[in-house]
């Protein structure tokens, strides 16, 4: 099904030339159908990457998905012009009174701070207390997902002495959990990073389920009991040579 985004969003082009079907407003308000309505938040520094692997996956459904990107009005973007976020995001005094079937919360590459050095820190705590009440389901993927869990259980994450790096065989520890509908006993994940969340601690809090673990690793996806909350530890949105160049970048370093 078509997804409803900015008609001048610039990666509009690019789904387009992949088959992914993209609606205006102007189209989408004649149609009968009540759209899914997705907010993301976009904490990634290559916005356009990042809006090109969460929309192909969004595309995948079968419910029209009217889609909305959201930025950190108090982050100074190095690789993002600022004009280009005012025109195709949105700030979370201008989404506070929408109401959202789901909101994404991507990774980003600041794992090596304390979350209280994070400059955005306040405004994403905003953002996750609002998402509380107006947003019916959240997912948080990779670095959001750690601070995702201290917010919510105040449940730390963790420095490891070498970076996880590569692609990880992980195992389904709940098959009939309605989140893992479709998937085999064991499956692949991309995983990048330095840091992880407490493996114990996420045990011992009663409204967490561990859905997928690695016996060394520790888990992968998180549900709350409640399933209005999805912590993704990996990126399962990663695309075919994301993990190269990531590894490219930092060979170069």
């Amino acid at each position: 099904m078509p997804i409803k985004i900015h008609e001048e969003l610039p990666v509009r082009k690019e789904l387009e030339g992949e088959g992914i079907f993209t609606i205006t407003h102007s189209r989408a308000i004649q149609q009968d159908i009540r759209p899914l309505k997705i907010l993301i938040l976009n904490l990634m520094p290559q916005k356009q990457v990042t809006e090109l692997q969460l929309l192909r996956l969004l595309s995948n459904g079968p419910i029209q998905i009217d889609v909305d990107f959201l930025y950190m009005k108090s982050h100074q973007n190095q690789n993002t012009e600022q004009s280009y976020l005012q025109s195709y995001y949105k700030t979370l005094g201008e989404v506070a009174e929408t109401y959202y079937d789901g909101l994404i919360v991507t990774g980003a590459p600041v794992e090596h701070l304390a979350f209280e050095r994070v400059d955005y820190i306040a405004e994403l705590e905003q953002v996750l207390s609002w998402a509380q009440n107006p947003v019916y389901h959240r997912l948080f993927i990779c670095w959001a997902a750690q601070f995702a869990v201290h917010y919510y259980y105040q449940i730390p994450k963790i420095n490891l002495e070498a970076k996880i790096f590569g692609i990880y065989e992980y195992s389904i520890n709940k098959p009939n959990h309605p989140f893992l509908r479709g998937f085999n006993d064991h499956y692949y994940v991309p995983q990048s990073r330095h840091t992880t969340v407490d493996w114990k601690k996420i045990k011992e809090t009663a409204e967490l389920i561990e859905l997928s673990s690695h016996a060394e690793l520790g888990p992968d996806i998180l549900s709350s009991s409640n399933g209005r909350d999805l912590f993704i530890l990996g990126h399962l949105e990663y695309d075919r040579e994301t993990l190269h160049l990531e590894y490219q970048r930092d060979l170069s370093r």
